[in-house]
C-alpha cells in the first residue's frame, strides 16, 4: 500500500473520530469524564484499518488535540485535555487501536462477531480503563478504588459500542479496502 493511500485512510479515520465527538457527551454524576461516542471510533479504527494505520489515525487525532482543534466531545481541544482527568483515556487510544487492529489482523481469515466483540472488550474497554482510571485518580487526587468504582458507569455504553464496532467490522470484512488488500498482498 502506498504511503499516501495509508495517510489518507489514517486522516479520514481521525476525521470520523472527530465527527463522533459531535455527539453530545453524557455527563457522569461525580465524574469530570463524560461518556462519549469517540471510543466507538477507536474500536472501528483498529478493526477496519489494522494495527499500524489504526494506531496512526489516533496519533493524528491526538496531534489535532494538541494543536487546539476542538475534536473532542463537547468541542474540547488543546494540550490541557492531555493533562486533565481524561488524559489517560485519550492517550491510550492509539495503543488500543493498535491492539485491536493486531488481534483482528491475526483473526482475519476466521473473523467472527463474537471474536471481534472479545477483541473490542480487551482492547477497547479493559486496556483504555487500565490507563484511564489510574490517571484520573492521580489527577483528581482520589483513591484508586473509588475511581474504579465510578468507572462502572461507563461499562454499559462501552459494551454497546463494542457490539456496534464488532458488527461493522464483520460486515465490512469483504469490502474493507485496507485490510482486504493487505491480506491479498500477503498471500501473493
Amino acid at each position: 500500500m502506498k504511503k499516501t493511500y495509508a495517510l489518507v485512510f489514517a486522516a479520514m479515520f481521525a476525521a470520523v473520530i472527530a465527527a463522533l465527538g459531535l455527539v453530545p457527551p453524557i455527563p457522569v454524576p461525580g465524574s469530570p469524564v463524560p461518556i462519549t461516542a469517540q471510543t466507538l471510533g477507536v474500536m472501528l479504527a483498529g478493526g477496519l484499518l489494522g494495527a499500524r494505520l489504526g494506531g496512526l489515525s489516533l496519533l493524528v487525532f491526538i496531534a489535532l488535540i494538541i494543536a487546539g482543534a476542538p475534536v473532542l466531545s463537547g468541542m474540547r481541544g488543546g494540550i490541557d485535555e492531555l493533562v486533565g482527568p481524561s488524559a489517560g483515556y485519550i492517550l491510550s487510544w492509539p495503543i488500543s487501536a493498535l491492539v485491536i487492529g493486531y488481534l483482528v489482523e491475526k483473526s482475519w481469515n476466521k473473523l467472527k462477531m463474537w471474536k471481534v466483540l472479545l477483541i473490542n472488550i480487551l482492547g477497547g474497554i479493559i486496556l483504555i480503563y487500565t490507563a484511564g482510571i489510574p490517571v484520573m485518580a492521580f489527577v483528581l487526587d482520589l483513591p484508586l478504588q473509588a475511581t474504579a468504582l465510578s468507572a462502572l458507569a461507563y461499562i454499559p455504553g462501552d459494551l454497546v459500542k463494542s457490539v456496534i464496532a464488532a458488527f461493522v467490522v464483520v460486515k465490512m470484512k469483504n469490502s474493507n479496502p485496507v485490510l482486504s488488500n493487505k491480506k491479498k498482498n500477503l498471500a501473493a
